[in-house]
């Protein structure tokens, strides 16, 4: 669910300049300080979140548009050519042009000591903002107990501040900017912990999840099945694929390959025998299952997944340190 200065950010992203204009020189500078924060640290959007921009501002559907464009620095000529250069360069260049970037390419030590003092619900609100495999990085120089606290943390994210990665970066600097401390944006905690494990490696991740589950068996419970989905099992190598299918039955498997990508179906019947394969054509051509009972299908394969790669049967192919 995108907050509100998301869907606004999004929106104005997805006008002409022509169009945009007008709705910028009308904002405040508060309220580009706003849309500032929040562009700088937007990377990706669900899908169709521009049509339920669209339908949320003009009160009707709209049809399909471009992806938003150069993301801050659109937004930053909108408002050079809406309210001038000199108050846009005030509004924009104050110090804090890409925190992101900037920590990001620092040293991954560093950047984990810069965190070190830190509450470990501030370092996964930054954290979880950054390129899995940069954060990953920085979660790997922080003590061990340490990681697993704050992969905890990210994955019960669903919203944090947009400019906390802003003061973090202005911190390295020296600088501490106070605007727009209350504005949010969005995050899938589940998601990004699930993304910063994968890239941590399996033996780092291992270890994390053992700690988590140690406080709290569900939680990690949801990080571990979101690391590994029934997308993923286009991964496996045929032998891996053979015993996975020996473990689920043929009606379960049928169902949950319902409407499923040709790599998936491709993978799938690299597992079985052809005439097994032909099979499974021959009933997918037939069955009727709901949405509900598909998703519930392929759960139960992921689950199959997971618990034969912890009895160390079939490697689900994710990176290795």
């Amino acid at each position: 669910m995108l907050t509100g200065a998301e869907k606004a950010v999004l929106f104005l992203l997805s006008l002409d300049e022509v169009v945009a204009g007008p709705i910028v020189s009308e904002l405040t500078e508060a309220d580009l300080r706003k849309l500032r924060a929040v562009a700088s640290t937007m990377r990706e959007v669900p899908s169709g979140a521009i049509d339920e921009a669209f339908r949320e501002f003009l009160s009707r559907s709209s049809a399909a548009v471009a992806v938003p464009r150069g993301g801050l620095p659109y937004l930053r000529r909108l408002s050079a050519n809406a309210i001038g250069e000199t108050r846009a360069r005030e509004v924009f260049e104050d110090g804090v042009t890409s925190p992101l970037a900037r920590l990001e390419g620092a040293a991954p030590d560093a950047v984990a000591s810069l965190l070190s003092n830190e509450p470990p619900q501030l370092v996964a609100a930054v954290l979880a903002r950054m390129e899995p495999k940069a954060a990953a990085a920085i979660l790997g120089s922080m003590p061990v107990d340490r990681q697993g606290t704050i992969i905890a943390h990210v994955s019960q994210m669903t919203e944090l501040p947009a400019k906390v990665v802003e003061d973090i970066a202005t911190a390295l600097a020296g600088e501490l900017p106070t605007d727009d401390a209350a504005t949010l944006v969005s995050v899938d905690g589940i998601a990004r912990a699930a993304e910063m494990l994968n890239a941590a490696g399996k033996e780092s991740s291992t270890a994390i999840l053992q700690l988590i589950e140690a406080e709290n068996d569900t939680l990690a419970k949801e990080v571990r099945q979101a690391m590994f989905t029934f997308e993923d099992i286009k991964r496996l190598d045929p032998r891996a694929m053979r015993e996975l299918l020996r473990e689920v039955p043929s009606e379960r498997l049928t169902i949950s390959l319902k409407g499923a990508s040709a790599e998936i179906l491709n993978a799938v019947y690299s597992g079985l025998s052809s005439r097994a394969a032909d099979l499974i054509k021959d009933e997918l051509e037939l069955v009727k299952a709901r949405k509900a009972d598909i998703e519930a299908a392929r759960r139960e394969i992921v689950d199959v997944a997971l618990r034969l790669e912890t009895d160390g049967r079939i490697d689900l192919g994710r990176e290795e340190e």
